[in-house]
């Protein structure tokens, strides 16, 4: 009998596995302990207190940030996802054509290019096109998020589309269900839980996103996470510890959530 490989019995393992997660996590846990710091120091200790959270809460430059964010995020989220739906069934239920495997190529690759490139790419169109129309709404800035979004909440929609059973859509053909009908009764509720999921993810990936909001965004049009960067540059309080924390903790839950979305059995 053959013996597997068990990359846990390597010299070292436990400890450099400890390594990585504490290099990983003990930032963020010191950045969530301070935002309960009862002092305005941020690297100090001087007891507990939800103060910060409090003036996090009053402050109308925070409350406009994330309303904008939270905005910014639903509507370019929708259409990533109803952009990647379409493309995700225009790859996976078809029959095999000359490009295709090209073509989920092209909506992969933004993955892997570094946003700082896709925002410079960006930057360039929006400037271009705030100069024909002289508008600059909040427009080009979700265009621009929900551009970006796209390849992220392609991959879960597009892998939950290869892994359903085409047999069921060929038993709905063959009982004179019209494209349409069954496109409704099969395959959708069945893609449900991977298009949820694909939103979430890119509902996350739009409402954390710094470096694309700087090159995008007009006057007046910052969003939660620029404003952090912003206030960064000036006097720091734990009132931005606080923000992080907020931000970290909704990061969290839909994470979660998206986790167990996209492992929920098929039905």
């Amino acid at each position: 009998m053959t013996r597997h490989f068990d990359t846990k019995s390597l010299p070292g393992f436990g400890f450099i596995t400890l390594l990585c997660f504490l290099m990983l996590y003990l930032p963020i846990a010191v950045l969530v302990v301070f935002a309960f710091n009862a002092g305005t120091s941020i690297a100090i200790w001087q007891g507990f207190s939800l103060r910060w959270f409090v003036s996090a809460a009053q402050n109308d430059q925070v409350i406009e940030a994330s309303i904008r964010s939270l905005q910014i995020a639903v509507v370019a989220a929708g259409l990533a996802t109803v952009s990647a739906t379409l493309a995700a069934l225009a790859t996976t239920r078809t029959k095999g054509y000359r490009g295709m495997k090209t073509k989920v190529l092209l909506f992969t690759v933004p993955l892997m290019v570094p946003e700082i490139v896709t925002a410079v790419a960006l930057l360039i169109v929006v400037a271009r096109l705030k100069v024909w129309t002289g508008y600059t709404g909040l427009g080009y800035l979700i265009l621009s998020h929900a551009a970006f979004c796209v390849p992220f909440a392609y991959m879960p929609i597009r892998a939950r589309l290869a892994g359903m059973d085409s047999t069921l859509e060929a038993a709905a053909m063959d009982l004179y269900a019209s494209r349409w009908q069954c496109f409704r009764h099969i395959t959708l509720p069945l893609l449900t839980p991977g298009i949820i999921a694909g939103f979430m993810l890119a509902f996350v990936i739009s409402l954390d996103d710094v470096v694309i909001t700087e090159f995008v965004k007009s006057a007046g049009q910052d969003t939660l996470p620029t404003y952090m960067l912003g206030q960064l540059r000036r006097n720091i309080t734990p009132e931005i510890n606080a923000i992080s924390t907020a931000f970290l903790a909704l990061s969290v839950v839909l994470i979660v959530v998206f986790y167990l979305v996209s492992n929920r059995k098929k039905t």
